[in-house]
């Protein structure tokens, strides 16, 4: 099985800094100022003409996955629960290649160029889907993080922002989950059964030792998350199934113990195949070695730049460093003057607060008329999701709801203690953080798709990192001019993180280096702490291989298309327009976007 739907966006939207986070319950969201969130744009035709067709892969696929379409705001999937039932793979290639050849029926008619271009968006994604699973199911056993997938469908729905309807829904699914309700088998002995039955080939590669000793120790985490949002929900007759989930959990715990476990891999190295599969579906179109070629180029240059305004730093700051010119030593001392975790939301709120007013004046990009909300994350939330991330509201039926920036305070690790981070909790890294997660980042992206009236096609099937990740480090670079100078070296040195990404994914899972040197050059050239550096490398080695190059390939790829754009325009450029363009074609990946730049935009612009 592939990653949940929800967790898979979260893992997505990650900061390229970030390690399991653990400490804190989660905190009620910020409560938005008194003012309503600006209504939707009313949707051209096209796009209700697009969204009919995609109504149509949504229903194929929302029988496999429907938390992940409940968390988007499908309406009707709000009780149901994963498919773990056999031959689950199968029947989701057929009944994706029926939709996918339902929608090649109706391009073969459709004469609209934007709605075409849906279609064939659309088209791709289900043949992508189908692809991933016949890898998948050739390459890999079916390993299931059970507990991750129940606190993460129950989440979605035991929410502030969740409507009181659809969060009483929660408790069908949990009843679900545990077989006691319309669904009489538990996940967790249907997931075991697609285990058992797969590992009779031993030319199956296994997960690896890493993965699924913290999914063990994990186990209790998740279950008292849920517990802990039974209760703050207040929901009645929940009794017996959180005790039918407590039985079961232990039990597969028990029973990955005896038999995932001893034939767990050392090795994180993904096959090739499903490596190279991996870099596709999040967007990175080139060779690996050609971007960490680049990425090596990258980070020799940003280095070079954070050694330049370290001195600059030390000085203003009034900062004891032997050395002011060893940025490293600089962040370090940055990071002494850190913020008790609860003051982190009044202090990074301080900061948000300041950024929308910047976005306006220098007219950056349009931003909405309201708060944005930022928290921090929960022990179970950080088990997750253990590094600083971006979740958004429902793109479909939203009502009014808020994406939020979540911030952990710490990383569990695979003997039950927390790794704590420093990453996170001092003064300067409050603005490229801010930037990157809220605004004009994640937040005023996924806003914009729901208040721009974008296709789903757009969004939810066009969802590639390499345009979320792109974006939102395009952004950071967007404030870098108008934040301080701790600030703007805070910003270089996640720069550097990124390119530090885009070399050791790929290196790391093409046998190019091992985890040792790789965690090294985290610590030492990057400044990493020890719990950011284990989030780091888990990234790249299991929890979401392939994706964390897509941050710097992203960004790249718009630098690229921008400076097309300016010498195209020349005195006509206009950042704001340019930018209000970018969001307003949602998660088109680079060579669309750059198609809807040139025949579009850049003559739209030259009529003026």
């Amino acid at each position: 099985m592939t990653k949940p739907l929800t967790l898979a966006i979260a893992l997505s939207l990650t900061l390229a800094i970030g390690a399991p986070l653990l400490a804190h319950a989660a905190q009620p969201a910020a409560k938005p100022a008194a003012t309503k969130p600006a209504a939707a744009k009313p949707a051209p035709a096209w796009v209700a003409k697009s969204n009919e067709y995609a109504d149509i892969l949504v229903k194929a696929q929302a029988e496999f996955a429907p938390e992940g379409m409940s968390f988007l705001g499908v309406p009707g999937y709000d009780e149901r629960v994963a498919d773990f039932k056999p031959q689950n793979a199968e029947r989701f290639r057929a009944a994706t290649a029926k939709a996918r050849n339902e929608l090649k029926a109706k391009l073969a008619t459709e004469r609209d160029p934007n709605v075409r271009q849906d279609l064939e968006i659309m088209i791709q994604a289900a043949d992508d889907n189908i692809l991933t699973s016949e890898l998948t199911q050739r390459l890999m056993l079916p390993w299931s993080d059970v507990a991750q997938t129940m606190f993460g469908g129950l989440q979605s729905l035991l929410s502030d922002q969740t409507p009181p309807e659809r969060r009483a829904k929660a408790l069908e699914r949990l009843q679900n989950y545990v077989g006691q309700g319309a669904e009489k088998t538990p996940v967790t002995e249907l997931a075991m059964a697609r285990y058992t039955e797969a590992a009779a080939n031993a030319k199956l590669v296994p997960p690896t030792k890493l993965e699924v000793e913290q999914a063990l120790t994990n186990i209790a985490t998740y279950a008292d998350g849920i517990r802990k949002l039974f209760a703050k929900y207040k929901v009645e007759g929940a009794q017996p199934a959180l005790a039918a989930m407590d039985t079961q959990l232990k039990a597969y715990g028990d029973w990955a113990r005896a038999n995932v476990l001893p034939n767990a891999r050392t090795d994180t190295k993904l096959p090739p195949e499903m490596y190279a599969n991996s870099l596709k579906q999040y967007g990175i179109d080139i060779d690996p070695k050609v971007l960490l070629r680049r990425a090596q180029v990258e980070f020799m240059e940003t280095r070079a730049a954070a050694q330049q305004l370290a001195p600059l730093v030390a000085k203003a700051n009034d900062l004891d460093v032997a050395n002011p010119r060893d940025y490293v030593a600089v962040i370090n001392a940055l990071k002494k003057r850190n913020m008790p975790n609860d003051q982190l939301e009044a202090r990074y709120r301080a900061v948000i607060d300041q950024i929308d007013p910047i976005i306006r004046k220098e007219k950056i990009v349009d931003v909405p008329n309201r708060p944005m909300v930022m928290r921090l994350g929960s022990e179970a939330e950080s088990a997750q999701t253990s590094a600083p991330h971006f979740l958004p509201a429902p793109l479909i039926g939203n009502t009014g709801q808020q994406g939020q920036f979540i911030l952990p305070v710490s990383v569990p690790t695979t003997d039950g203690k927390a790794l704590q981070y420093d990453d996170f909790n001092f003064d300067a890294v409050r603005w490229t953080l801010s930037a990157h997660e809220g605004r004009p980042g994640h937040e005023l992206q996924f806003t914009a798709m729901v208040e721009r009236g974008v296709s789903l096609a757009r969004t939810m099937f066009a969802f590639n990192s390499v345009n979320v990740e792109g974006w939102a480090l395009y952004a950071e670079a967007e404030m870098v001019p108008y934040e301080p100078l701790d600030g703007q070296l805070i910003a270089l040195q996640f720069r550097l993180m990124r390119a530090a990404r885009a070399m050791l994914d790929p290196m790391l899972n093409l046998g190019m280096i091992d985890r040792e040197a790789a965690g090294k050059i985290l610590r030492e050239k990057v400044g990493l702490s020890e719990a950011m550096t284990k989030q780091e490398l888990d990234r790249y080695t299991f929890n979401t291989p392939g994706q964390a190059g897509s941050y710097f390939y992203g960004y790249t790829r718009i630098l690229e298309l921008r400076m097309e754009t300016e010498i195209a325009l020349g005195d006509k450029f206009d950042r704001l327009a340019f930018n209000n363009f970018l969001l307003d074609q949602g998660l088109l990946p680079p060579d669309l976007l750059a198609k809807a730049v040139r025949e579009q935009f850049i003559p739209a612009q030259l009529k003026k």
